[in-house]
C-alpha cells in the first residue's frame, strides 16, 4: 500500500494539519464563530481555493474535538454566504471567494448618492436597483441564492416528458388550468381562501396585477385608490402612473385606519393586510371588521397579500380574501422563488373578472406557459412548502443577526416588523435627514432605504432594510457602517449648530 500517495491526495479533505488549526485560539463560548472566521479566511486568501473539497463535518469535529453539530452549523453559515455547497457524495465544496474586505470604504460614484437627493419619481427603485453596493439591504429583495435549481430542473423535465404538442400553442389567457389548479389549491391550504380554478388569473406579478386593475376601475369611472401611509414607493408611483390618485391614509399599530378611509371619501384602497409594508403591523380584527363593513357598503378593497408566508414569531393571518369575494386579491411567487419568474395571480369580483381576462389578453395574451406549468408541478409535489420551511429558518437567523447589530451600532433605534417578512423598519426620534444618511451610505457601498419614501405626510425618519438576501456577516457589517455613519452625522449637525 502506498501510503505516501494517500496522504497526498486527502490532505485537502482530512488530516490533523487541516488549515493549523489550533482549539484553543478559540474564545471560551466562541468555537463556531472562530472556526467559521478562519474557514472563511483561508477561501477568501485562497488557502482554500475553488474546488476544494472541505472536510467532511464527522471528521473535522473529531479532529478538533468538538460535536458535530458545531461544524454542520458552520458549514451552513458558508452555505449561506455562498461560499460553499453541498455536493452529494462529492461532499462539502468550495464554490465562491467572497469579496475583498472593504473597510477603506472605497466610495460609489458621487452621483450615484443622488439618487436621494430628488423628490422620488416613476423609475426612481430602478435607478437604486442599478446601482452597485458591496452590501445591498434593499427591502422585496428575496435569497436569490437560494433558489431550488435542482428542483426546479427536475420539475423542467417532468413536465416537459407530458406536455402535449398542442400545450406549446396559444393557451388561456387566464394561465394554464393546471397552474390556476394548483394556485387554488395553494390558497386553500396557506391563505384560507376557497377559490375556483375559474376564478383565478394569472398575472407577470403583482405589477401587471395592479396594472390591469388600474385600467378596469378607470372604465368604471374610478380614479382614486387611496393608499395606506407609509406604503410602497413603488406601488404608489405605478399607480399614480396609470392614472390613479393616491391619497394617503395613515397606518397604526392596529393597521390602516378606517375611519380616515371613510372621511377621505376615496372608492377604492391599496393595502398589505398580513404584513403591512414597511411598517409590518397587521390588520387587527376590529380594523378588518370595519374594513369589511366599507366594502359591504361599496368601497374595494385590494389584498397585496404582501410577504404573508414569511413569518417567525406569530401564527398565520387569513387573508381579507378569505373572508369576503369582494375583495381584489393579489400575490406572486417573487418572494418566495425569484422575482424574474414574474409569475402572480389575481383573484377579482365576478363583476370585474371578464374586463379583467379581456386587459390581459390586450396586454400580453397570458404568461409564459412552461414556467407556469414547472411552478404548479413545485406546488403539488411538496416542493414549494420544503423551499418555504429552509427560506423560514434561513431568514430568522439573519433577521436575527440584524437586530443584535442593530442593538450595537444604532442602540438609539426602534425597531419594527420584526415578527415576519424580509426586512425591518428601523426609526429614531430625532429630526435627522433619513435620506441623508442613506446616501452617505451608499457612498460606502451599503445600499439602504430611508423610510420618507414611503411616506406621503410628515414622521419620523427611518430607514427601510432588508435582510434575506444578505449573510449574517454582510448584514453586521453593513449597519455597524450605518451606525458609525450616523454618529458622524450626528457630531457634523452638533458642530454646525
Amino acid at each position: 500500500m502506498d501510503r505516501s500517495k494517500d496522504s497526498a491526495g486527502d490532505r485537502s479533505k482530512i488530516g490533523a494539519d487541516f488549515l493549523q488549526l489550533n482549539l484553543a485560539e478559540a474564545p471560551p463560548g466562541g468555537v463556531t464563530d472562530w472556526l467559521t472566521t478562519r474557514l472563511r479566511l483561508a477561501i477568501a486568501q485562497g488557502r482554500l481555493p475553488v474546488g476544494t473539497r472541505l472536510p467532511p463535518s464527522r471528521v473535522l469535529a473529531a479532529e478538533l474535538r468538538v460535536s458535530r453539530g458545531v461544524v454542520t452549523e458552520v458549514y451552513q453559515r458558508l452555505a449561506e454566504d455562498g461560499q460553499v455547497a453541498g455536493r452529494g457524495r462529492a461532499g462539502t465544496v468550495v464554490v465562491a471567494v467572497p469579496a475583498a474586505p472593504a473597510r477603506a470604504e472605497v466610495p460609489v460614484r458621487a452621483a450615484s448618492a443622488a439618487v436621494f437627493t430628488a423628490e422620488p419619481e416613476a423609475g426612481i427603485i430602478e435607478s437604486l436597483r442599478a446601482i452597485p453596493a458591496r452590501i445591498d439591504l434593499s427591502p422585496g429583495v428575496p435569497d436569490l441564492a437560494a433558489f431550488p435549481r435542482t428542483a426546479w430542473l427536475r420539475a423542467e423535465r417532468k413536465v416537459l416528458g407530458e406536455l402535449s404538442p398542442a400545450e406549446f400553442g396559444y393557451g388561456d389567457p387566464r394561465g394554464a388550468p393546471a397552474f390556476r389548479r394548483a394556485v387554488a389549491d395553494w390558497l386553500a391550504r396557506y391563505r384560507g381562501i376557497a377559490v375556483s380554478p375559474e376564478e383565478v388569473t394569472i398575472v407577470a406579478g403583482v405589477a401587471q396585477a395592479l396594472g390591469l386593475l388600474a385600467q378596469v376601475l378607470r372604465d368604471e369611472g374610478i380614479g382614486t385608490v387611496a393608499v395606506e401611509d407609509p406604503s410602497s414607493l413603488g406601488a404608489r408611483l405605478y399607480l399614480r402612473g396609470r392614472g390613479m390618485r393616491t391619497p394617503p391614509i395613515p397606518v397604526d399599530s392596529g393597521g390602516l385606519a378606517v375611519g380616515e378611509l371613510r372621511a377621505s371619501g376615496a372608492p377604492a384602497v391599496l393595502l398589505t393586510p398580513a404584513h403591512q409594508f414597511p411598517t409590518g403591523v397587521v390588520l387587527d380584527g376590529q380594523r378588518r371588521r370595519e374594513l369589511l363593513s366599507w366594502v359591504r357598503e361599496g368601497g374595494l378593497v385590494i389584498e397585496d397579500d404582501y410577504d404573508a408566508e414569511h413569518r417567525y414569531d406569530r401564527p398565520p393571518v387569513p387573508a381579507l380574501r378569505s373572508m369576503l369575494a369582494e375583495v381584489c386579491y393579489a400575490g406572486s411567487v417573487s418572494k418566495l422563488l425569484a422575482p424574474a419568474l414574474r409569475v402572480g395571480w389575481l383573484l377579482v369580483p365576478e363583476k370585474y373578472r371578464d374586463a379583467v381576462v379581456a386587459a390581459k389578453r390586450d396586454a400580453d395574451l397570458g404568461n409564459a406557459i412552461l414556467p407556469q406549468l414547472v411552478l404548479g408541478e413545485l406546488m403539488t409535489s411538496g416542493e414549494l412548502e420544503r423551499q418555504l420551511r429552509l427560506l423560514r429558518r434561513r431568514h430568522r437567523r439573519r433577521r436575527d443577526a440584524m437586530i443584535e447589530a442593530i442593538r450595537t451600532w444604532l442602540p438609539d433605534a426602534r425597531v419594527h416588523g420584526a415578527a415576519a417578512g424580509l426586512h425591518l423598519v428601523i426609526t429614531f426620534d430625532d429630526g435627522s435627514a433619513d435620506t441623508e444618511l442613506a446616501a452617505a451610505a451608499l457612498d460606502r457601498g451599503v445600499k439602504v432605504q430611508p423610510l420618507s419614501w414611503h411616506r406621503q405626510r410628515p414622521g419620523n425618519p427611518g430607514l427601510v432594510l432588508g435582510y434575506a438576501a444578505s449573510s449574517a456577516s454582510a448584514i453586521a457589517e453593513g449597519v455597524e457602517t450605518l451606525g458609525n455613519l450616523r454618529r458622524r452625522l450626528s457630531q457634523v449637525t452638533m458642530s454646525g449648530t
